[in-house]
């Protein structure tokens, strides 16, 4: 007789897509807020700059990105494999939209650094492969 057996999930998994979920959703609302010009007038002049230069190519890549993960976290809490595509997409998008802000020649504080550069990135590579831990201890099974 062949039963699948469903492996009982960890925790920390609902923990971290949970907060995954709030972080991206917390993305989405930035993405919305920044096509307001008047709540683009009260942010740092850096982030003005990279908003007010940004091409519509690295506008879908921020979109991409932010929303992608936002349904990638929903489809891992509804223990979905799609959500690992869902976070490559995600990761392509970070990777646009940090590209076109790194290409404006913008001499950015080191927090900034942090904020627009490393934690967008990191975020998604952590999401890309938490989604694959998760597949590998067979915690997804759709």
């Amino acid at each position: 007789m062949n039963q699948k057996v469903e492996r009982k999930i960890h925790w920390s998994f609902w923990l971290v897509s949970i907060f995954m979920l709030v972080w991206n959703l917390m993305g989405c609302l930035n993405f919305i807020m920044q096509m307001n010009p008047d709540m683009v007038s009260s942010y740092r002049e850096t982030e003005q700059a990279i908003i007010q230069g940004r091409p519509l190519w690295a506008t879908l890549g921020f979109a991409l990105s932010v929303f992608g993960g936002a349904i990638g976290c929903i489809f891992l809490l509804l223990k979905s494999t799609t959500s690992f595509y869902l976070f490559i997409a995600s990761l392509l998008g970070t990777l646009v939209a940090v590209a076109h802000s790194l290409n404006l020649g913008i001499s950015f504080s080191s927090s900034e650094l942090v904020g627009i550069v490393a934690m967008p990135i990191l975020v998604s590579v952590f999401l890309v492969w938490y989604s694959k831990f998760s597949q590998n201890k067979e915690w997804l099974s759709i």
